[in-house]
């Protein structure tokens, strides 16, 4: 079972069953003995390639029963693309601002808030899904704004990672979108400078 943010982990294992899955569950590390519990939230699990659904159906009542949140899905890319335009947008702009996932990103009343911009980069990546002829799971824009409003501050793993100067996944999340894009012709400039940022911001550490 894969749990990689992104799109297209799955091929690496050309021979396999395998089994999508995207996950909420997050958590803020304080030490190395340490992480804070964020958020409790589901597993989405589907179906690659020729994997039976009552496999995954199985493996979702497995991570039930362990007192985890799961959903099983016979197709999971509707879930899965929401999930890569939500982490796409928020993991990259908790990167450059330094802000945790917090009221900012949801916040419009004023040209200068945050939520706008969020909201623009939401935009752009639901019209590439269109254009994939993906139907979302659920709105990109409305998972921010619950999440914003739980009242914890998560730090996204690519704040993480640059405030601890290490390599982040924006080729896997913001890469994967903007490859997207591309193959269906669809235009991105938000994201796209978000994505070539984070890279410069990676640059900054040598």
């Amino acid at each position: 079972m894969t749990v990689q943010n992104g799109l297209g982990a799955e091929a690496a294992f050309p021979a396999r069953r395998v089994i999508s899955a995207v996950t909420f569950m997050s958590g803020t590390r304080h030490s190395d003995t340490h992480v804070e519990y964020i958020l409790d939230t589901e597993t989405w699990l589907g179906p690659y390639g020729d994997t039976p659904y009552a496999l995954v159906e199985e493996v979702a009542e497995l991570i039930a029963r362990s007192g985890l949140e799961s959903q099983a899905f016979g197709d999971l890319r509707p879930a899965q693309w929401a999930k890569l335009i939500f982490n796409a947008t928020v993991n990259g702009v908790a990167a450059l601002t330094g802000l945790p996932h917090d009221p900012h990103f949801a916040a419009r009343g004023a040209p200068g808030d945050l939520g706008n911009l969020v909201f623009d980069l939401m935009a752009e990546g639901k019209r590439v899904a269109e254009a994939a002829g993906v139907e979302l799971h659920q709105d990109p824009w409305e998972m921010n704004v619950l999440a914003t409003q739980r009242g914890s501050r998560h730090y996204p793993s690519m704040l993480e990672d640059v405030e601890a100067r290490r390599p982040t996944e924006v080729d896997l999340i913001n890469g994967s979108l903007i490859r997207e894009a591309t193959l269906h012709g669809v235009e991105v400039p938000l994201q796209t400078a978000l994505y070539r940022l984070v890279k410069a911001r990676e640059a900054s550490y040598s």
